[in-house]
């Protein structure tokens, strides 16, 4: 029975063959033969396979969708008026647009890649040049869409997340600064970058075109138009990106440019970029590869990765580019703040920048992020290190205007208080290498005093102290410009006692130690010791008693007169000279003037009661005995004030309204309060 089946089949395939051999002079009547003998009986509908005759009937239906299908796209790429994924464009044309494509692609897929027949090689070079159209009609809406879809930056809104830190940079404290020390006066104040604080909602793009930049997608990179794709969205993106970055206030300036600039324009270029870069990575840059993600499907994982680099690439390598540019400009102490700044904006994005860019497309920007970053921190080492080698030789050689506290020492001091700010970033920054540790080993002096040497998390510590120790060899250097030795000790007692309170009344104490402030204070308790030898002792050898004493005489009486004479000159001198100089701090005032008081006061009651009986039997005493042991102390209080006086005759009569007499428990108190800051 199979049998017969099988011979009855074969005999029905011949006659068909018979049939289409005698019909193929005519196309059409071909092609409706084979339409019926495979409708006719489903043992027929491989017939053209088994007669090897094209084109066969789904080469006809082929090319008939196709001939549809292009009717629409063309249609559409034909109408440069109108735009398909427009707010007012009807859905229905889109999807109709999409739709065609869908079915020419479709069409592509199936076909038979080996084919060589006349028919079929027709029907796909008509389908891909019809895919070809409907591509460069996709590339110009995806032109369009990422142009007139992007959001203008809030730049407002986003500054306004970002943490700032404003720190007082020199105080002059009401001083007179010379013109020589104007170097000193160049920096009123250092805004430390922000940080970012909180999350900013941020989106890109409208989120209407998302969809539609979604469906542009699929289609061109199904159809292998993703370098096409590719180009068109990472130049959109990209303008727009880098117009936001303008508008964040960073312009791009090549090398030769930033090292050019004057450096108040540049500490503004450098804030910004210290700005820019923390939003760009940290937020737009984030938002953007979210939105990437979310246009190219994630079957298209490489060609996400070359859009968004290629998309992003330029803006970071201008940020990039400036960094290098700072890092190997002409070092000078005032950038060092700013670079930290950059350095530390880096070192907090390069996380950011791992994630965004660690992979093959990205891995250069990864590797030139982590190479500025490292020059970042080169400059600023050198930089600080630099700084101590300008202070050792700073050499203006003008005293300052009675023995007060010089410029020098307050930038100095002021400058390092801010970098305590930084102490995390420089300890790390100022780790010595191999080299610098067996240098160091090599050098190392014992502590002294309590004088502790730093830990190993001390590193900024052990610089500071070496940097305060060059500013104070450097002031001791010009305490020899005043030619009076006491204003020598004053000058040096003002700025050592400066230094000290700067660092114990800042997180500079826990830097340099209780052990260095104790061995400060010594070294001013000394100075005062030689400030009332220089000045004091002059005054002091006129109360002596010596030639004093025995049966009173004429020669005793002059003896006397003269001894008096000859101490109220040195008095008046001293007192006219130390009243124009300056002890700014209240508390090192106070304590040298009941130094002196102690001191002179005694004496000079002492000299008084030994001449009491010439004093009680001589006549014109008021000519040469001037001064009460009230009216010295009444004296004493006018010095160190800045401003200059002189004794006349009617001080003596109102120096009781000027009474300046400390008795032993007010030295008491006073030396209890002041035990702090003891010299």
């Amino acid at each position: 029975m199979a049998t017969t089946t099988t011979q009855e089949e074969d005999r029905l395939v011949a006659t068909a063959e018979r049939i289409i051999k005698n019909l193929r002079t005519s196309k059409d009547v071909t092609d409706d033969m084979l339409l019926i003998l495979s409708s006719f009986d489903n043992r027929l509908s491989n017939i053209s396979k088994i007669i090897g005759c094209n084109p066969t009937v789904a080469n006809a239906d082929d090319m008939s969708r196709l001939e549809s299908d292009e009717k629409v796209i063309l249609r559409h790429v034909r109408s440069c008026s109108t735009h398909l994924f427009d707010i007012n464009s009807s859905v229905n044309e889109s999807c109709e647009f999409l739709a065609a494509i869908d079915r020419i692609l479709d069409l592509l897929a199936n076909a038979d890649a080996d084919s060589t027949a006349k028919d079929d090689t027709q029907i796909i070079s008509r389908a891909e040049s019809v895919i070809q159209s409907a591509m460069s009609k996709l590339e110009d809406e995806l032109r369009r869409i990422l142009a007139r879809s992007a959001i203008p930056l809030d730049v407002d809104n986003l500054r306004g997340s970002m943490h700032r830190v404003t720190l007082s940079f020199v105080s002059h404290d009401d001083d007179l600064i010379d013109k020589e020390f104007r170097s000193f006066d160049n920096q009123n104040f250092h805004e430390r970058g922000g940080s970012i604080v909180g999350e900013v909602s941020l989106n890109l793009v409208n989120p209407d075109v998302i969809s539609d930049l979604r469906e542009i997608a699929a289609r061109m990179i199904r159809g292998g138009y993703e370098k096409e794709y590719s180009r068109v969205y990472s130049i959109g993106r990209r303008d727009v990106l880098e117009e936001y970055l303008a508008n964040l206030g960073f312009e791009r300036l090549s090398i030769e440019e930033v090292h050019r600039i004057e450096w108040t324009d540049l500490d503004e270029k450098m804030k910004r970029w210290v700005q820019a870069l923390k939003i760009l990575v940290r937020m737009i840059l984030t938002e953007e590869k979210r939105l990437c993600d979310q246009i190219i499907d994630e079957s298209s994982t490489l060609i996400r990765d070359v859009c968004f680099v290629e998309a992003t690439k330029r803006c970071i390598m201008q940020l990039l580019d400036f960094g290098e540019a700072v890092a190997i400009a002409k070092r000078s102490p005032e950038k060092l703040f700013r670079i930290l700044d950059m350095y530390e904006a880096l070192s907090g994005t390069s996380p950011y920048i791992e994630v965004l860019f660690c992979n093959g497309s990205g891995n250069p920007l990864c590797s030139e992020a982590k190479g500025v970053l490292d020059s970042l921190g080169r400059a600023a080492k050198k930089t600080f290190l630099e700084f101590e080698n300008a202070v050792k030789n700073e050499a203006s050689k003008r005293p300052v205007i009675g023995g007060g506290i010089h410029p020098l020492a307050r930038y100095v001091m002021n400058y390092v208080k801010l970098i305590v700010d930084y102490s995390e970033t420089l300890n790390f920054l100022l780790e010595p290498d191999a080299k610098e540790v067996e240098n160091q080993a090599q050098n190392r002096v014992e502590s002294v005093d309590g004088d502790d040497q730093p830990g190993e998390k001390s590193f900024l510590g052990h610089n500071l102290r070496s940097l305060i120790n060059s500013l104070e060899l450097n002031l001791e250097e010009k305490s020899k410009y005043y030619d009076n030795r006491g204003m020598q000790y004053i000058f040096l007692m003002n700025n050592r006692l400066y230094i000290v309170q700067k660092v114990k009344d800042s997180e500079l104490r826990e830097l340099l130690g209780d052990g260095w402030i104790k061995k400060q204070r010594g070294i001013i308790r000394k100075c005062s010791m030689n400030y009332l030898r220089a000045s004091w002792t002059k005054v002091l050898a006129c109360l002596k008693d010596e030639g004093i004493g025995g049966v009173p005489s004429n020669n005793f009486k002059m003896s006397i007169k003269e001894r008096f004479k000859k101490f109220n000159a040195c008095f008046e001198e001293v007192y006219r000279t130390q009243t124009a100089w300056k002890v700014p701090d209240l508390q090192l005032r106070t304590e040298l003037r009941i130094s002196i008081s102690e001191k002179l006061i005694p004496a000079y009651r002492s000299f008084l009661g030994k001449c009491d009986f010439q004093l009680k039997s001589g006549r014109n005493v008021g000519q040469y005995l001037k001064y009460t042991t009230e009216d010295l102390d009444a004296c004493l209080a006018d010095l160190f004030e800045g401003t200059p006086c002189i004794i006349n005759h009617m001080r003596r009569k109102s120096s009781q309204s000027r009474h300046f007499q400390i008795n032993a428990m007010q030295r008491f108190l006073y030396c209890s309060c002041f035990a702090d800051v003891s010299v």
